[in-house]
This record gives C-alpha cells, structure tokens and sequence, in this order.
C-alpha cells in the first residue's frame, strides 16, 4: 500500500524554507522534513495541503505551484509525495504540533538530514524553472557574449555552454568570459563538451552530460557541482535517476524551429514519464516562456531552451 502526502516549500521573501523536525517516535523521526501530511478520503493534494498546513503550522497558503512528485519505497513503507512550491501565504507559521521550526536557503540544506524521500525536493528547491542553452554564434565571441548578455535578461538562473564547434582553448576562452558574466548575475553556467566532459567539471559550476555520455555511465561521477543529461526516453531517464544526476533535460516535447517535423512528445507523454522517476526534469524543444506554467503543471521543473531567450 502506499501512503500518499501532500507536502509544502513554504518560501519567504529572502527565498529560504520552512522546515519542521519529525518528533523521535515516528517513521523516519528526528530528520528534518517539509510540512504536510496524508490525504484524507476523498481530498485532492491542494485540500490536504490547505488543512495539514492549518493544523501544523497555522497558516492558510494563498499561493503555491507544483513542485515535483516523488515516489519512494523505504522498504517497510511505500510513500507517494506531491510537493508544492508556496510562495504567498495568510498568517505566521508556528509548530502548533510542538515541532521545531527553521527557515533555511537550499543550498544550506544537509540532504542526510532530511528522509530520502525529501531530497529530490531540496534538488528542485536548488534549481530555477529558467534553464537557458547557449545559440549557435559561438564561433564570434564577441557576438556571443553580447547575446548572452541580452538573453540573462529574460531571467534564466542557469545557462548551459554548448559550443561543439570550437576547440578545447578557444571554448575555455569563452567559458572564462561566460563566466564573468553569469556570476555578476548570481547566474549558473554549466560545460557541455562532446569529448571529456568530466574533465572541465572544476571550470564552472557544473557540467551537462550527453545522452551518449550519460548511458557510458555506471555510477555518479565523483564531481563538486551541479551534474544533468540530456534524455529522450524512459529508459535513459531512468539511468539519471538511479545515478542520482541533479537533474535532467527531456526532449523534443513540442516542434522546434530547427526541426518542424520531427516526432515529438507532447505534454501527456512528458508527464508520464516524468511520473516515473525521482529527480527534476525540464522540457526542452520548443519552449516558451508562456508554456511555464503548462510545464509546472506536467510535472517539469521548469523549461530549457535556446531560442525563447537566446532569440529575445
């Protein structure tokens, strides 16, 4: 049987989350966890989030989003968790139950203090819903760099440096000036080389894997940073999860420009595959920024793209 929570990342204005500690004697007690609880018969996950956040914490939430879904088997258990992201809400929170409470940043959170079923949270939790890949003027630096410029402004917080063209000097020559720019922006940049991309894992703030790369893989690479690959069906997906990758990039899931006829997924096979693993995955192939919240909805968490920021 599996028992199916509502669980809330409940954000305040300075982007930190409310966690509450598990009392002793429960499943999984003492480790830190996000509020929330079981469904009740017949109650949709918003119902129960609104009433397990009344009952714990006192507070009615005013707005929220989903976040992500995850499925998990601690062995005597099974638990189906629907986490929703909940940006606005009515009153102050207070461990009504005699749970301590803390607000911390995402990248303060210690994933072993948290159950494994949570840590797939504090990944997504780390990750925008903007994931830009770099376009393809990569071999004119100058033009590049003004156009990665213009394209941080449409606000995405995490960009992917695809330059296959250039050689190995010339593509650190532009990661160094990438850099410059994304960090003045508190923006991401990940490397993504064909050849040896574990190799340049120490260049930036983390590296994007292939799918090619990802299937040569049998473990997590031992790497500091952000690690993501590109997946086109279940079974690579699947491989990302079980390495345990931070995220992964699912594709085509609408036409693209560049191939307007080509099979593509569409939302309803998107969300079923994404049903099917525990980690953060994005919808890229002809994204844009409006289908935002269609993504969110579809399970994503969030879009990648070229064009609907390198184009603007």
């Amino acid at each position: 049987m599996t028992t199916h929570v509502a669980a809330a990342a409940i954000l305040d204005s300075t982007g930190r989350v409310l966690v509450a500690k598990r009392p002793d004697h429960l499943h999984q007690g003492g480790l830190w966890e996000f509020p929330g609880g079981k469904l009740e018969r017949a109650e949709s996950v918003e119902q129960a989030l609104a009433r397990e956040l009344k009952e714990e914490l006192g507070i009615q939430p005013l707005r929220s989003e989903p976040l992500i879904r995850i499925r998990h088997d601690y062995g005597d258990r099974r638990v189906l968790l629907d986490v929703y992201r909940v940006t606005a809400y009515q009153g102050v929170p207070k461990g009504l139950e005699g749970q301590p409470l803390r607000w911390l940043l995402p990248a303060e959170m210690e994933p072993d203090d948290f159950p494994a079923a949570d840590r797939p949270v504090i990944s997504a939790l780390r990750l925008p819903r903007r994931y830009l890949i770099s376009g393809e003027d990569a071999t004119q630096p100058a033009q590049f760099l003004r156009r990665l410029h213009k394209a941080l402004e449409a606000g995405p917080s995490l960009v992917q440096l695809r330059a296959h063209r250039l050689t190995d000097p010339s593509y650190r020559d532009l990661l160094l000036n990438s850099l410059e720019i994304c960090r003045s922006r508190g923006v991401g940049l990940l490397v993504n080389r064909p050849q040896g991309v574990l190799d340049w894992a120490g260049e930036a703030d983390g590296v994007h894997l292939t799918a090619r790369q990802l299937r040569a893989l049998s473990e997590r690479p031992g790497i500091d940073g952000l690690l993501g690959a590109s997946c086109h069906n279940p079974s690579e997906l699947r491989l990302a999860g079980q390495l345990q990758l931070d995220y992964a990039l699912l594709s085509p899931v609408l036409p693209t420009a560049s191939h307007p006829h080509a099979p593509c997924l569409g939302w309803d096979r998107f969300s079923d595959w994404v049903e099917r693993v525990n980690l953060p995955v994005y919808a890229l192939g002809g994204m844009r920024l409006e289908y935002l919240p269609k993504a969110a909805g579809s399970g994503a968490q969030g879009i990648a793209a070229i064009s609907a920021f390198w184009g603007c």
